[in-house]
Formats: C-alpha cells, sequence, structure tokens
C-alpha cells in the first residue's frame, strides 16, 4: 500500500509537470506562428504575465502539494489498521481481558485501535449487551471518518475552486484587453498580448492544478473507504472472539 501511495504521488507530480511543460510550449508557438521574434519564456515569466491571479493559485498549488503527501502519510494501511497487533489483541480477547485488550488500543493509537477501544470500553461483564456495543463502535467509526475525510476533502476543494479562480482570471485579462483596444491599443500588439496572455495562462493554471487534486481526491477517498470496511470485519472478528469466550 505505501508503494501504491508513492507511485500515486509520483504520477501526480509527473501530470503537473507535463501540463506545465505544454501550457509553455503553447505560448511558445503562438509566438512562432505570429511570426513574432522567438524567445523563449522562463517560468516566472509565466507567471508575471498571468497577472494578480497565479499568487492566490500559487498557494493552491502549495496546498495541494500538502495534502497529497499528508495524507500519503496518514492513510497507510498499516498505520491505520494495524495488522500487527492482531494476534496480541486476539489472545487478551479469548481470555476475556478486556482491560489488557483495551491497553494494546490505548497504546497504539489508530483508526482501527479507536473504534475497537470505543466498543471495548462498553463492555460490562455482567451486562453483555452487543446493541450497545455496536452502538459505540458505529458512533466511534463515524467519528474517526469524519476526521481523516477532512484533509481528503480540502482537495476536493482545491480541484473545485482552482478552475473558478483561473476563470476569474481569465475574465480580468480579458477586461482589460477590451480596455486596451477601447483606448486605441489595436495599434500597440504587445499590450493587447500581454492581457490576453493573462487570460489564458490563469485558466490554464487553474487547470493544472485542479486536475491531480481531483485524481488524487478519488483516489485517497476510495482507498480510505476500502480501509473502513476492512476496519469494519476486523472489529467484528474481535468482538466475535470475545463473544465466543464468554459463552
Amino acid at each position: 500500500m505505501k508503494k501504491s501511495y508513492f507511485k500515486t504521488a509520483v504520477m501526480l507530480v509527473m501530470l503537473v509537470m507535463f501540463v506545465g511543460v505544454l501550457v509553455s510550449a503553447n505560448a511558445q508557438e503562438a509566438a512562432e506562428a505570429t511570426g513574432e521574434a522567438v524567445q523563449k519564456t522562463t517560468f516566472m515569466e509565466l507567471l508575471k504575465q498571468g497577472g494578480w491571479s497565479m499568487w492566490p493559485l500559487g498557494l493552491f498549488s502549495s496546498a495541494m502539494l500538502y495534502f497529497i503527501i499528508r495524507n500519503i502519510m496518514l492513510l497507510r494501511q498499516k498505520s491505520l489498521l494495524r495488522a500487527d497487533l492482531k494476534e496480541d489483541i486476539e489472545a487478551k480477547l479469548s481470555k476475556r481481558d478486556v482491560a489488557g485488550a483495551r491497553e494494546i488500543c490505548q497504546n497504539n493509537p489508530s483508526l482501527m485501535t479507536s473504534v475497537l477501544d470505543a466498543g471495548l470500553e462498553r463492555i460490562n461483564e455482567n451486562d453483555y449487551d452487543p446493541a450497545h456495543i455496536a452502538e459505540a463502535i458505529e458512533e466511534a467509526g463515524n467519528e474517526q471518518m469524519v476526521s481523516f475525510m477532512k484533509p481528503i476533502n480540502y482537495l476536493s476543494i482545491i480541484g473545485g475552486t482552482a478552475p473558478m479562480l483561473g476563470l476569474l482570471g481569465t475574465v480580468s485579462g480579458m477586461i482589460k484587453a477590451f480596455q486596451s483596444i477601447a483606448a486605441g491599443g489595436m495599434g500597440k500588439p504587445e499590450v493587447l498580448a500581454g492581457n490576453i496572455g493573462e487570460a489564458l495562462i490563469t485558466t490554464a493554471t487553474g487547470l493544472v492544478i485542479a486536475i491531480p487534486a481531483m485524481i488524487a481526491y478519488f483516489i485517497f477517498k476510495n482507498n480510505f473507504i476500502k480501509n473502513m470496511s476492512t476496519m469494519g470485519r476486523m472489529v467484528s472478528h474481535f468482538m466475535s472472539v470475545y463473544r465466543n469466550a464468554v459463552r
């Protein structure tokens, strides 16, 4: 699973680089098509040409990379499910040692151990109530899901907002272009081209950020849901071990 997340991160970074190179190449081809002197455009020049909206888009890009790395670290199957504790917990529960099993869970916090500990907390040997225990497990599971889904959902927000911000920069650039035309800018093609360039670059930048953000969002979400299902089966298994022990 760790290798899978690493491959995902590499693919997303390569996608961002590819689209960035493609945008730069298209800008260069446009310059050649107009017969203007060919001059390679640097990354910083593209940022400058994009205007004010490139600054918030830059923040969005940094946030996207941060949440991708954070989710890779948080959503590893090994750290979520702690399968390495399975035998120790089973041994405690088979001996009806609820306190010992809870100690293992509390000393090794994770998605699975937090939910299991909530269920074990409700166990009363004098009055074993499966419905009461199941309710505690469900509540803890929902609480953990909300906590782990927060950084995943931020990628969805970035993926949905970045194109809109890029579109706002596009509108701003087109407004400036029309203002240049109204002010007699048709005689100054470099001014008009700069405004149109701002309009196109911001749209492309918004998409460069949004595409990998949305891909990462669905990958992380689907993997987390799969781990939640596995966690549910593990907790049910542990409860079955204890239930068989008290019979």
